[in-house]
């Protein structure tokens, strides 16, 4: 591998603290990928990773030099946005992180992005975890849920709605509800957010002394795929956003109810860094997304 190729080597495997994921993100081997730190190293005389058999992790001089190569890097990736944007063709690699559940709405879109944008090359993340994008090197995020960081520009994609949902054996066998308080008798599956290990909540109109899980939760989980699947699977009822519903309620393995007692909307916007230059595949992307998303909510 040559000097640059072992420079972006050595910052994927900083920033994922392993040979294996940084092989995966850059198409290569993870051999190839301690190969090219290990030249790095003898060049530089000195370790850059601690290893063990379980693990590695920076030293504190490959913690200086990662800093050092991150800039580097994102200096050569204004020098390429500088040449797009002379261009104006939009083209080249675009990095970006979903949350998991994302490819539903994501994946429909991204055939007519590809058709009308074939030089563009997508890296998707679908990942639950936190995303810093400026230290992961992201082009863009897309998040749901307030906008917190002041560092990242946003553009608001569209909005989603929660639905409740159970399988048509489930009711059969447990019964419709059709006052709120009904869900004090019935099986109410929980999600436990990842990040905060919190348990979400279900969030109703005039819902005052109303408690779903009065009642023991037969599942309590935190994944929201897993959370659908019990839901057909008639374990109970699920609170869940309704673009992860729609195809089983469209099939019919999913009811929905109580729908005129639920006010609990989701916004999913797009992030990027605002101290970088904004390419023409990023800008393309941000506007394909914002045009295309969610238009049917």
């Amino acid at each position: 591998m040559d000097s640059l190729s072992s420079l972006i080597a050595f910052v994927q495997a900083a920033e994922d603290l392993s040979f294996v994921a940084a092989g995966r993100k850059l198409g290569i081997s993870a051999s190839a990928v301690g190969k090219s730190i290990a030249k790095l190293e003898e060049s530089a005389g000195t370790r850059l990773f601690h290893r063990t058999t379980r693990r590695v992790s920076l030293t504190e001089e490959g913690a200086a030099f990662h800093e050092r190569c991150r800039r580097i890097l994102d200096d050569l990736r204004d020098a390429e946005t500088m040449l797009s944007n002379a261009t104006g063709i939009p083209r080249g690699r675009l990095r970006v992180s979903v949350p998991t559940i994302g490819y539903h709405f994501l994946l429909p879109v991204i055939p007519e992005f590809r058709r009308l944008y074939p030089d563009i090359e997508l890296d998707i993340d679908f990942n639950d975890r936190l995303i810093d994008v400026v230290e992961e090197g992201l082009d863009a995020v897309i998040r749901s849920g307030p906008l917190t960081d002041s560092s990242l520009m946003s553009r608001r994609l569209g909005p989603f709605r929660f639905v409740l949902c159970a399988s048509p054996s489930y009711l059969e066998r447990k019964g419709i509800p059709r006052h709120l308080h009904e869900l004090e008798k019935h099986d109410c599956l929980r999600f436990r957010f990842p990040t905060s290990g919190k348990i979400q909540a279900w969030r109703f109109r005039d819902a005052a002394g109303v408690d779903p899980f009065r009642r023991p939760s037969p599942l309590t989980c935190n994944n929201m795929e897993a959370l659908r699947g019990a839901a057909t699977a008639g374990l109970g009822i699920a609170y869940m956003p309704d673009f992860l519903a729609r195809d089983d309620v469209d099939a019919g393995r999913l009811h929905t109810v109580l729908d005129a007692h639920l006010v609990d909307q989701g916004q999913f916007s797009i992030l990027w860094p605002s101290n970088r230059l904004v390419s023409p595949r990023l800008r393309t992307f941000i506007d394909h997304m914002a045009d295309t998303l969610f238009r049917s909510n």
